[in-house]
């Protein structure tokens, strides 16, 4: 079956664009990509800070943040 996202139904217009969930998913996502993060760090972080990744919240809320926007923006699946 062959499944296209050529037809999806965008909102027309920037106001309705801006109350849909089209627009606000990717960014809730990436808020709670952060907020797992951060969280990720508070507990668990590294030790000896010798990771860049978890050597400080920022770094690791940005890239928590990051892994869940692109989770959320992968290529087509069904659409949705």
């Amino acid at each position: 079956m062959d499944v296209s996202c050529e037809g999806i139904n965008k909102p027309k217009g920037w106001r309705a664009h801006l109350k849909s969930w089209y627009f606000w998913k990717p960014i809730a996502r990436f808020l709670a990509g952060a907020a797992v993060g951060a969280l990720y760090f508070i507990y668990i972080g590294s030790a000896s800070g010798s990771s860049p990744v978890t050597n400080d919240i920022i770094s690791n809320g940005l890239f928590g943040g990051m892994m869940g926007y692109f989770f959320v923006r992968r290529p087509c699946r069904a659409c949705c």
